[in-house]
């Protein structure tokens, strides 16, 4: 045997690999289509009745609210008297040029985003808290905060009426207590920012319980073993929490956040109750100017573009939401 001969490549034998099988064309295609078309349709036939509630009661309002913030509407539309004109964006044009308006934002931006910081704030510590204590003290603080999440806003604005009420309030009895403080007859509603300051605890008070128990909820997620390694890396608890918790939580606290500045933005009842239904002008809120407007000086049309006006604002606040929550996933 030559050198050549040892060189040479021997011959393989041809593939025997074959091309895939085509799917079969028989009968049983136009079944299989027909129960993938009907797997895809059963969750939107569940969703249908939701959706249909939504449009019923959400649907129709929106649409007139948008119909009214164009046209002339009053009293006299209101009762037939006169047919509604249609105006262009007269009604914006007048909103927007009132300094009035302007002044309700700013006030209801502040207002808003001193109750979500403090919420936030509150109910984070609450429920970190709640991790370093023992199990039957988790349950009752637990069975408070759900009590008091439950408590009608009605009830809980009638409440902090009566503790900031300024001959028997209890608050104020309290405050007296301490060296040099007299605050017996003091009335807290006296000016717009102390007002406003205890409506705004009314407003954490009630929010709080929430976001204790869905933070509560995420730090169980939170793996022991990063806390561990961080620790043992040298991280006091500021830094455990800054690089370990927080990061995880950081889906939640986003849609808290969020959620939170739209409730916040949209309170009424609490400062409806606690000005016995007629707020004086420092404590006028979007929503409380937009009532005023439409049912004590009736003009729904104005009073429809206020709230029109108020449903973008919060409409900017869902898209910051969403393109946070997308950016959330885009990392992950």
């Amino acid at each position: 045997m030559t050198a050549a001969d040892t060189t040479t490549p021997a011959k393989l034998p041809p593939s025997t690999r074959h091309a895939p099988p085509s799917p079969p064309t028989g009968p049983d295609t136009p079944r299989r289509k027909r129960t993938a078309m009907g797997a895809a349709a059963i969750p939107w036939a569940l969703l249908a009745p939701c959706l249909l509630i939504l449009v019923l009661v959400l649907g129709y309002p929106l649409v007139r609210l948008v119909t009214l913030s164009f046209q002339k509407f009053g009293q006299s539309q209101l009762w037939g008297f006169q047919p509604a004109e249609s105006v262009g964006f007269a009604n914006f044009t007048n909103v927007l040029g009132d300094s009035e308006f302007w002044d309700v934002v700013v006030r209801t931006i502040v207002f808003a985003v001193g109750c979500v910081v403090f919420t936030m704030v509150i109910g984070m510590l609450i429920a970190l808290l709640l991790q370093r204590v023992s199990g039957w003290m988790k349950t009752l603080i637990n069975i408070v905060l759900v009590a008091s999440w439950g408590m009608p806003i009605i009830v809980a604005t009638t409440v902090f009426k009566w503790l900031f009420d300024s001959d028997y309030g209890i608050i104020n009895a309290l405050l007296s207590k301490l060296p040099g403080v007299e605050m017996i007859g003091h009335n807290w509603f006296a000016s717009g920012p102390q007002g406003l300051a205890v409506i705004m605890l009314l407003v954490v008070w009630g929010a709080v319980p929430f976001v204790v128990i869905t933070l509560g909820a995420g730090l169980t997620q939170v793996p022991k073993e990063l806390e561990e390694a961080a620790r043992l890396d040298g991280a006091g608890a500021w830094g455990v929490f800054r690089y370990v918790t927080l990061p995880i939580l950081k889906p939640i606290i986003v849609m808290l956040t969020t959620l939170s500045v739209i409730w916040d933005m949209g309170v009424f009842p609490q400062v409806f109750v606690m000005r016995n239904g007629h707020p004086e002008a420092e404590f006028q809120l979007l929503t409380t100017y937009s009532y005023d407007r439409a049912f004590a000086v009736n003009d729904y049309a104005q009073g429809s573009a206020i709230a029109l006006l108020t449903v973008v604002l919060l409409l900017g606040v869902v898209a910051v939401y969403m393109r946070q929550m997308l950016k959330i996933g885009e990392v992950e």
